[in-house]
């Protein structure tokens, strides 16, 4: 059963096709894993184990290999955000949840299409708010690698889950870098793509290209895997129907910046092994121009904006509900609530001008590389992120600097897991690409996983120590 679970989602999908697995053993051993695990690390706020036995038992009775879908059989989690039929929505709040979801999310739906089974919802902060991964009711969820530390918010659930093996794919969502952070803690794969490449037709603001849905797992091509199951266009989504670009060979031209021009901190741990990595890199690519786009007020602007949407879709819940709600959902939100049209727009013109830059920065690189986060795990009882090499920041999200900034131009990006740290934990580097240019992406980050440096690895759980 544990070898099963070690098989990537492309192998077991390949190994039941060939009847060599059967859905139901695929199946089983998540649930084994799930079982014997997660009451300690706390990944998960909801299995369904008899339901994904069902679904593994009729997809065993197939007889047309023809009309097999590329993930038959896997078994795979959704991030607790979104919607999946028969399971609660908890939004990781106690003011949640109380009605089960009728209906998947258009995404979901599309990977059970593909022969996904859903065998639960991960965990996240309470609305996907926070910078460890707890709520009320769950966890924290630990980092599979020391227990102490956090794994990452918002989608350190579907990280922990991951990388781990309870399952080969999970599903998560990411603003400000809630993909792109638990991956680079727990060390595995975590695919944020242009928005509008996963529709979200139910979302109340359809404009609006801050957030997106994104991949957790242990490998870009499973990575890829996923996102193109979930991928294309949906009538009620005005930004999808983008296509990500068809498959890229060459070599990449790279750059690669620590701090983006000193835009944003980093921890001198991060700093050392995100030099360590740029060494390495440059042995596979050649050499890597030290150089970024120049964003200035970026971060202003990415704080206004993210504060008034999340004012305008929380901002009643929060007046009326406050001393049920965590303190950092709340700080969150209250950030928004007096904001001006005028400073709205402001941000947007000033977003206006780094998307240009980017673009212009683009004509000449192919990959910008970045550190993935700005500080490495930090101990779960910290809660939040107030200093960075022992300098206080303004505000609790400026550790997300490093993330944010690209979420804010919609750009495509990719955590691979790096050089392991002389902390003993992982490190993530950030791959960037233009919008569109999933392909560059993630021909890059399959050359990097091609070196023993930029590959998942396979933590030691508490009965194996």
């Amino acid at each position: 059963m544990d070898d099963i679970t070690r098989l990537t989602a492309a192998e077991l999908a390949h190994a039941i096709r060939n009847r060599e697995v059967s859905s139901r053993e695929a199946v089983a051993a998540a649930l084994a894993k799930i079982e014997r695990f997660d009451g300690h690390f706390q990944a998960f706020t909801a299995v369904d184990g008899e339901r994904a036995l069902a679904a593994a038992d009729a997809h065993d009775n197939w007889t047309d290999p023809a009309g097999l879908g590329p993930l038959h059989g896997v078994p795979v989690a959704v991030k607790d955000v979104t919607d999946v039929g028969g399971f609660r929505t908890t939004h990781g709040s106690l003011l949640m949840g109380q009605q089960v979801a009728e209906n998947d999310e258009v995404s979901i739906a599309r990977l059970r299409a593909a022969g996904a089974i859903v065998v639960g919802k991960t965990n996240t902060p309470e609305f996907g708010f926070g910078a460890v991964c707890a709520n009320r009711f769950r966890g924290p969820t630990l980092n599979p690698w020391d227990e102490r530390l956090t794994s990452g918010g918002s989608s350190g659930g579907s990280a922990a889950a991951v990388t781990i093996g309870m399952v080969a794919l999970a599903q998560g969502a990411d603003f400000g870098g809630s993909v792109r952070t638990p991956a680079s803690f727990c060390g595995c794969v975590g695919l944020r793509p242009t928005p509008g490449v996963i529709p979200e037709p139910t979302r109340p603001l359809a404009w609006s290209t801050l957030a997106t849905q994104g991949v957790l797992a242990r490998n870009t091509d499973d990575a890829e895997l996923m996102m193109r199951v979930m991928s294309g266009h949906h009538r009620d989504d005005p930004q999808s129907g983008r296509r990500p670009s068809t498959d890229w060979t060459g070599r990449p031209r790279i750059a690669a910046s620590p701090t983006m021009n000193d835009e944003f901190a980093i921890d001198p741990a991060v700093r050392a092994a995100f030099g360590r990595a740029v060494d390495t890199v440059s042995e596979v690519w050649g050499d890597i121009d030290e150089v970024a786009p120049r964003v200035t007020g970026a971060s202003a602007a990415f704080k206004v904006l993210r504060a008034a949407e999340s004012w305008a879709k929380f901002g009643d819940l929060v007046e009326t509900h406050e001393n049920d709600l965590t303190e950092s959902f709340v700080w969150n939100v209250r950030q928004g609530r007096n904001i001006t049209a005028e400073s709205y727009l402001a941000a947007e013109m000033a977003r206006s001008r780094t998307y240009r830059a980017f673009q212009e920065f683009f004509e000449k690189y192919d990959i910008l590389m970045l550190p993935s986060a700005s500080v490495l795990p930090f101990p779960n009882s910290q809660v939040e992120v107030t200093e960075i090499d022992g300098k206080p920041c303004e505000t609790i999200i400026d550790y997300l600097a490093c993330t944010y900034l690209v979420s804010l131009v919609g750009f495509p990006a990719i955590s691979l897991p790096a050089l392991w740290t002389a902390q003993g934990v992982p490190f993530g580097v950030q791959l960037v690409a233009r919008p569109d240019h999933e392909s560059t992406l993630l021909h890059a980050a399959r050359e990097l996983e091609d070196t023993v440096d930029f590959r998942h690895r396979w933590p030691a759980l508490p009965d194996e120590r």
